[in-house]
């Protein structure tokens, strides 16, 4: 059996398998998508059409049928005027007949022309005059030109007429003609009426059918308005917090699909894709991070390392001339050396390893600390000063530490390069001025942000350091993580007076699984 293309668009999308990167979010979203009855768009505007087309048809036959009736009632009263004509035309003539004797064979022709009339639509005047008063109106006509006949016997050349008989023709006469032009003009007078009310019923059937017609447009324009423009807006919306770093899947708020379904499948399966990449994107900006780092955990672990060797040399140098205590003070100094340098190498280790993300509740202030902790080889080594500080009993906020302190990190080494040697920079960790909101302030007093070009340090891929030392993600990528975490940075500089970078982080008292904080749906 072939299918039609609505059919197979929907058994195509109906079967769509989830992409391969598809996160349980996602394909719960995709299943919730799809497993609904269809109404779609093109459907809806079939029936609308169809109705309307019905609509249209029922009100064309309503006024066919109606205008038929008119014709019909006009074509009886042009065929009673013309009855009636003749009728009155006789009558005349037989006036004159009895006034002055003269004109009996022209009443006897409108008679006559008269009769040939009923009998020429003997058919339309019983539908419409109906059986009844045809038949009534028949009799008289015969018998008024039995009548005339009689008179024209009467007034042939020899014959003397009895006075009193013509006088009871006359009165005869008068009577069924007067029957018959009554009975006409009544008949005339009821269609009239019958006419005027077709008329009127025209006229509400035109006023009925637009007012419908207005109602019933306007009732589509809303429901199609809710359904098109409606979803536009909510997409709209989506748009918006995926740009704002808000991942979470689209889900479905109505009964029934359509092609926005469609839409928002392929949005889902593009926050899939995004997350991924940016997933690369944020490790691989680790890694560079951890590039810049490397430099000043090599020269630190140069310290133990040469501690280490001199011991060691020591030790075998002098071994049989040392006593047992000093033996072991120096291999204490080596433990105690190799130690500082497995936690400076487990510290780097831990910031670049690759895992997946982890919202728990963290303790800002703690966690800024083992960022500076992380970085003081760096620090050491640029001559730069950190001044610390972090308010008591901060609420905590739930968030991935190695995303946060990836932020934090790169807030600071850009502060750094940004600071002169033997500068500082502060970093403060306070209650914002926003309710429910944490404030980590970095704030350096280097060379500063030029006006032009504030709006653009955010774009991806946008640096002011020379060519080789950076790559412009590092401030698109933190804006990116703070964004999932439901915060924002913010930057204030002076041209020459320095930078503060703020980073907003909301309180939170439950843990949430942050993809899935602010449900979407269609």
């Amino acid at each position: 059996m072939n299918q039609t293309p609505d059919t197979d668009e929907r058994a195509a999308r109906e079967t769509i398998p989830p992409s391969p990167r598809a996160s349980s979010a996602t394909d719960a979203a995709r299943r919730a998508l799809v497993n609904r009855p269809s109404l779609s768009l093109r459907l809806h505007i079939f029936l609308v059409s169809l109705l309307t087309f019905f609509f249209g048809v029922g009100v064309a036959l309503a006024l066919w049928h109606n205008s038929q009736g008119v014709e019909e009632k006009l074509g009886f009263l042009d065929i009673a005027n013309e009855f009636i004509i003749e009728l009155q035309q006789a009558r005349r003539f037989e006036k004159n007949y009895f006034l002055y004797g003269t004109n009996l064979g022209e009443a006897m022709d409108n008679t006559m022309r008269a009769r040939e009339i009923l009998k020429r639509n003997a058919e339309p005047l019983r539908k419409v005059a109906g059986e009844r008063s045809f038949a009534v109106m028949l009799p008289h006509l015969d018998r008024y030109q039995e009548l005339l006949a009689r008179l024209e016997v009467m007034d042939q050349p020899g014959v003397r007429p009895d006075p009193e008989v013509k006088k009871q023709i006359e009165l005869e006469l008068r009577d069924h003609g007067h029957q018959m032009v009554s009975f006409a003009e009544n008949l005339v007078h009821k269609e009239q009426i019958s006419v005027r009310k077709a008329m009127a019923s025209f006229r509400g059937i035109i006023i009925s059918s637009l007012l419908f017609l207005t109602a019933f447009m306007l009732a589509v324009s809303w429901m199609l308005r809710r359904r098109i423009v409606g979803a536009l807006v909510r997409f709209s919306g989506y748009a918006q917090r995926i740009a704002r770093g808000d991942y979470t899947p689209i889900t479905p708020a109505r009964r029934y699909k359509d092609e926005f379904c469609d839409l928002a499948l392929a949005i889902n399966g593009m926050i899939d894709e995004i997350q991924s990449r940016e997933e690369v994107l944020i490790q691989s900006h680790k890694m560079r991070a951890v590039g810049t780092l490397t430099a000043g955990v090599a020269h630190e672990l140069n310290n133990p390392l040469n501690n280490i060797t001199l011991t060691a040399h020591s030790l075998l140098e002098d071994y049989p001339e040392l006593d047992d205590a000093e033996r072991l003070d120096m291999l204490g100094d080596v433990v105690q050396e190799a130690d500082r340098a497995r936690r400076i190498i487990r510290n780097l280790l831990d910031f670049a390893r690759e895992s997946g993300s982890q919202v728990e509740p963290l303790d800002l202030a703690r966690l800024l600390a083992e960022t500076i902790n992380l970085a003081a080889n760096q620090i050491r080594l640029s001559g730069i000063r950190i001044e610390f500080n972090a308010t008591d009993n901060l609420p905590r906020v739930h968030g991935d530490a190695q995303q946060l302190q990836q932020v934090f990190l790169n807030l600071i080494l850009n502060a750094m390069d940004a600071s002169p040697k033997g500068g500082k920079i502060q970093i403060v960790v306070v209650p914002a001025d926003e309710p429910n909101y944490l404030a980590v302030k970095v704030i350096d007093f280097g060379s500063g942000i030029p006006e032009h070009i504030k709006n653009a340090i955010f774009d991806p891929f946008f640096t002011t350091k020379a060519k080789g030392k950076g790559t412009g993600l590092g401030l698109s990528v933190s804006q990116g993580i703070v964004a999932k975490h439901g915060g924002r940075i913010q930057v204030s500089s002076r041209e020459g007076q320095g930078s503060t970078f703020t980073v907003l982080l909301p309180i939170t008292t439950i843990p949430a699984d942050i993809p899935d904080l602010h449900p979407a749906a269609i």
